[in-house]
Order: C-alpha cells, then sequence, then structure tokens
C-alpha cells in the first residue's frame, strides 16, 4: 500500500460536547444497492444490521471547531503534500490546499470535471472557498474539505465511529426498504424540494429553486422516516468502508444474508487509472448540492461515490455513529 505522509496533530481524546443529538436505529434487515441506476450499485442484496445510534446531522461548522480548539487538530488540507507521495507532480502545485466547485458560465463537456472544481491554495474547512472566504455565519452548515483521516480523527475524539456503507444505507432508507429516495418514490412529492440538490443543467445553471447555492443548514429539509436529516443531499458522507466496485450478490437463503458486512478489501480500492498513485479509495454515500438530474443522479441512499483518502472539497462531510 502507499504511504500519505502529511502528518496530523491531534491531542489526546477528550470528552466531546453533549449538543451533537443522536437517534437510535433499531437494527434490521433489508435490501441493499439498486439495480435500476448505476453499475457500481448493482446487485441489489439483503443485508442485515445490528442496532446502533447515529447523528440526527451532519457534524456542523461550530462542532468541528470545537473539536479543533479542543485538540489543536490540523486537518489534512491545511498541511503540504510530501512530493514522495505524489511522483510527476508539479512543484508549484504541492501546497496545502482542497478540491473547490467553481462553475462555468457557459455549458461545459459533462465528462470533464476539471471544467467545475478547482484545486485551491489554502481552501479548508475555515476558508471553504480560499483565501478571502470565511464560515462566519455558518456555525449551523456542515463541515466540509475534510479529509478521511479528519472524519475519523473527530469520531474518535467524540467516542464514536464513522458508519459503515450499509449502516449509513440503513439509516438513509428511514426505514422505506426498496424506496427510490428517503422520502419515497417521487424525487418532489407535490413539487417539493426534499432535500438540497441541484436544479437546473449542471455545472453551469444553477435554478436554486431550493433555496441555496452551496450548502444548507442542517436541518433545512424534511427529515426522514428515523428523524435524521441531510441524509440526501448538501454534503457528500464518509463511511469507514473501502470501495468495491460492486455489491456482492444476494444470498440464495435468508440464512445466508451477510451480517454487518464491512465492505471490500483495501486493495480493491486503489484506482487502476492512476498506477504510480497507489491511494486507496473510501465510500462515499448520500449525493451532495452538486447532484442533478442530467449529472450524477446519487441523490439516493443507494448511491455511492469512491473517494481517495487524501482528498478533501468543498462538498463532502461527515456524520458519526455508536454500537
Amino acid at each position: 500500500m502507499g504511504s500519505i505522509t502529511r502528518f496530523h496533530r491531534t491531542a489526546p481524546a477528550q470528552t466531546a460536547p453533549a449538543d451533537i443529538p443522536m437517534q437510535q436505529i433499531r437494527g434490521g434487515t433489508f435490501r441493499m444497492g439498486s439495480d435500476r441506476h448505476y453499475a457500481e450499485e448493482k446487485p441489489a442484496h439483503r443485508v442485515t444490521v445490528d442496532s446502533f445510534e447515529i447523528d440526527v446531522t451532519p457534524v456542523t461548522n461550530a462542532q468541528f471547531r470545537t473539536f479543533v480548539e479542543a485538540t489543536g487538530h490540523v486537518t489534512f488540507a491545511e498541511i503540504a503534500p510530501n512530493p514522495k507521495d505524489y511522483p510527476g507532480a508539479l512543484p508549484h502545485m504541492l501546497k496545502a490546499g482542497s478540491m473547490v466547485f467553481q462553475p462555468p458560465e457557459y455549458p461545459v463537456d459533462t465528462h470533464d470535471w476539471s471544467k467545475w472544481w478547482d484545486f485551491r491554495f489554502r481552501a479548508n474547512w475555515r476558508r471553504p472557498y480560499g483565501p478571502g472566504s470565511s464560515i462566519k455565519g455558518l456555525d449551523d452548515h456542515p463541515v466540509v474539505h475534510v479529509a478521511f483521516a479528519d472524519a475519523e480523527a473527530f469520531a474518535k475524539w467524540a467516542g464514536k465511529e464513522l458508519p459503515t456503507e450499509a449502516e449509513w444505507e440503513f439509516a438513509a432508507r428511514g426505514g422505506l426498504d426498496g424506496a427510490e429516495y428517503a422520502w419515497g418514490d417521487e424525487l418532489n412529492p407535490d413539487g417539493r424540494e426534499m432535500a438540497n440538490t441541484w436544479q437546473g443543467q449542471f455545472p453551469n445553471q444553477n435554478l436554486k429553486t431550493d433555496g441555496f447555492e452551496r450548502t444548507s443548514p442542517v436541518r433545512s429539509f424534511p427529515p426522514n422516516g428515523f428523524g435524521l436529516y441531510d441524509m440526501i443531499g448538501n454534503v457528500w458522507e464518509w463511511t469507514s468502508d473501502w470501495w468495491s466496485t460492486r455489491h456482492t450478490d444476494d444470498a440464495p437463503k435468508a440464512c445466508c444474508v451477510p451480517e454487518n458486512p464491512r465492505g471490500g478489501p483495501v486493495e480493491a480500492s486503489y484506482d487502476p487509472a492512476h498506477p504510480r498513485i497507489l491511494i486507496p479509495r473510501k465510500v462515499l454515500k448520500g449525493g451532495s448540492h452538486l447532484c442533478a438530474p442530467n449529472y450524477c443522479r446519487r441523490y439516493r441512499p443507494a448511491a455511492r461515490h469512491a473517494e481517495p483518502v487524501d482528498t478533501s472539497t468543498s462538498h463532502v462531510g461527515f456524520r458519526c455513529i455508536r454500537r
């Protein structure tokens, strides 16, 4: 496995604040994945998870600030990359920073993500759009620009863990096993926006009919059947599972349904398109405010996305669980 030598500084675990509400989720068996959408969601298969508690909302800027002030944690985006980890990288690009969404002014080829993503020096959770920006007035927005290790460090400090993909999806479905969305089978029931997603032609036309251009305050949209907010849209969320390109086949008998699956092996998470840079990937869930009908229709519980552990962006956050 390749190594990533940007070191974090985090003090020993301390007692987390009591203002992060959690919801008890009673375990059960459900159908994970989907056969109707993207290939990586297939096949739909039965999975059983035990009971657990999960944060009612994604971790917010205010909550993450409390963690940083208590521990001195320095996020991945605030540390310059080690040239040894990125052979062939241009020296002038090896600076601290993060990926920021920058909408183009005209239609572009949606196969080329570089048309709307910009690696911006000094962009991080405190400065979500780079130098000159801040999170003033955004205390109740989900924290962004957090790499996997940052989310994991917060969870450890809080006495919690990151959810597995199965736990996350079970919670997101809110008891609606097999439903297309976290609230039912219609994207906009009675014309109502149910989550912070993209309306219009991505990436240049944002109609903002949901009222938001980028992230939104948590609890801005209705909760799902388990009382959980923002399981869909707003920000993608890290899980603890290594990425695999497909799910396992459905068990032939009820007695063989997997219990509390932990995802694929780390070896399977590497990106074969970039063999020189061996950075493993974790599963993201939930979609974000950038998911649109014409691009990335991943505003569904079954949807999933691979994210390198050394990457942070302006549309990825997380929430924690306790078993």
